[in-house]
């Protein structure tokens, strides 16, 4: 069996939208995929502005967004399947997060898929979080169905994106979630030198260990809590950003802290977890952070892989096109053990292309 589908992913680093075709196969009960075509398209300064400042919006100005945002992907996805004369069974569509509060029962992805569904008169399929939490998990993360199913090879998958998280295997079960913020925490700081993010980690490298700071950061409390957990733009607001803003050292020594502070979880996780052999994938943007990586290799007790640069950059919209896949064949694409719960299930709003 065959399936070609698109997977969008629009992440909280605000980089822009991911677009990937894949072809996904089954046989004697394996599934295999092939990256055939991917592009990234960045956001105009605008619309990177509009979706940070969307927790602040009202009711109507984000309904506005909402099915503004789904147009727009949907003119770049018909632009993409005209370029490169493709037509895929499905589209599956992440969306962008502007809510997430399991604790308190919601979160939200806006980006109508109904308008995607209509531009490119593809099925597609969204919304994968909702039903997650409605069955008291976290909504997140939803990539480890694909590090079970497509990246098995590997004992552990990292990725480094907005949040950094995890997911591995423990007692005969798959394991994930977020270990901290990354490149929302260092895009931030990137933006006050006017820079979109810090390219190779070269302003961090430049940067002095500010000991306090890293004090500070390290002593959050939920470092210590158990999985499954999550976090999201809230807790960065809440929890990260004002030690930031607090401090009124020079960039440099901020970004080179933080990517201490993000080394440093990320090590303590890894540790508990591993040995020397254990071979741990990085994918996410901030794989291509030169100086985070180097750290991340000095602290981590393991065998650190850099795939391609395809794979770095659109792993997650590939999972996300699988994901569509297995709601497609209403095949269990979210796991109790990852997000906490109550059961396995089969996430996403199924929007049918007008005949």
């Amino acid at each position: 069996m065959k399936i070609n589908a698109i997977g969008l992913m629009s992440g909280t680093s605000l980089d822009g939208l991911d677009i990937a075709f894949c072809q996904f196969a089954l046989e004697d009960e394996k599934w295999t995929y092939e990256l055939v075509h991917a592009n990234s398209i960045n956001y105009p300064d605008s619309l990177r502005s509009e979706l940070k400042n969307t927790i602040h919006y009202d009711d109507l100005k984000l309904i506005e967004l909402h099915n503004s945002l789904g147009k727009l992907f949907g003119e770049w996805t018909n632009e993409f399947m005209l370029k490169n004369e493709i037509k895929p069974d499905l589209i599956a569509s992440h969306g962008h997060t502007i809510f997430h509060d399991p604790k308190n029962n919601f979160t939200l992805q806006i980006a109508n898929g109904n308008e995607i569904c209509k531009i490119t008169n593809t099925e597609t399929i969204c919304d994968f979080r909702t039903t997650n939490v409605a069955l008291n998990g976290q909504g997140a993360p939803l990539v480890p169905i694909g590090d079970e199913l497509l990246f098995s090879e590997y004992d552990f998958c990292l990725n480094l994106g907005g949040i950094a998280n995890i997911s591995f295997r423990e007692n005969g079960e798959r394991i994930a979630y977020d270990i901290c913020t990354c490149n929302m925490l260092l895009n931030y700081l990137a933006n006050i030198e006017g820079k979109e993010f810090d390219k190779d980690g070269s302003m961090a490298h430049k940067g002095k260990l500010i000991p306090e700071l890293l004090t500070q950061l390290n002593n959050n409390e939920y470092y210590k809590s158990n999985a499954p957990k999550s976090v999201g733009v809230e807790w960065f607001n809440k929890n990260i950003l004002p030690i930031i803003d607090n401090s009124n050292r020079a960039t440099i020594d901020l970004l080179h802290t933080s990517c201490i502070h993000i080394s440093e979880q990320i090590a303590t996780t890894i540790n508990k977890h591993t040995n020397k052999d254990s071979k741990v994938l990085i994918t996410g943007g901030g794989t291509l952070n030169l100086f985070l990586v180097q750290k991340i290799k000095e602290a981590a007790n393991c065998d650190i892989i850099i795939p391609s640069t395809e794979i770095i950059n659109f792993k997650e919209a590939i999972i996300f096109a699988f994901m569509g896949v297995l709601r497609k064949l209403n095949i269990d694409n979210v796991l109790s053990s990852v997000t906490g719960s109550t059961k396995n299930h089969c996430a996403g709003i199924v929007y049918c292309a007008p005949n």
